[in-house]
């Protein structure tokens, strides 16, 4: 699972995730498919390693694949059961802040039908509307 090796603050802020469009990551840059966000959203690490399995299994381990996320965020959770106040849970999983119009995943090496079925499979697996994208040949 998707994880940072080390961070510098073991507890952030949930903050928002705000600006509209997303600028970074907009482009289709490895591959020629890609997977597009339509909606602003967290993504955890178990939702991307589940769109990934969907998609490497749908291609049967086929083409090549690029992850364009990363679970950076850290997420709190307190105890069940536990009274207000006494500070700030322990960091439980990670979140990748997604903001629509980013590319999460690219595909190569696959004919289009197969990517857009696995791109399809793997959209079910994550908490927010997705689309298809084809990169555009210059």
């Amino acid at each position: 699972m998707l994880m940072p090796s080390r961070t510098k603050f073991r507890k952030v802020r949930k903050g928002r995730i705000h600006g509209g469009k997303a600028s970074a990551l907009s482009s289709i840059a490895y591959g020629r498919y890609g997977l597009v966000s339509l909606e602003s959203e967290r993504i955890n690490a178990r939702q991307i390693e589940a769109a990934r399995q969907a998609m490497t299994r749908y291609v049967k381990r086929g083409g090549q694949i690029w992850i364009r996320i990363f679970p950076h965020t850290p997420v709190t959770r307190k105890p069940q059961d536990v009274k207000m106040g006494s500070g700030k849970g322990n960091p439980e999983f990670f979140v990748a802040k997604v903001k629509p119009g980013t590319i999460m995943f690219e595909m190569d090496g696959v004919a289009e039908e197969v990517a857009r079925e696995a791109m399809r499979l793997a959209g079910h697996k994550l908490p927010i509307k997705t689309r298809f994208a084809v990169k555009e040949e210059q």
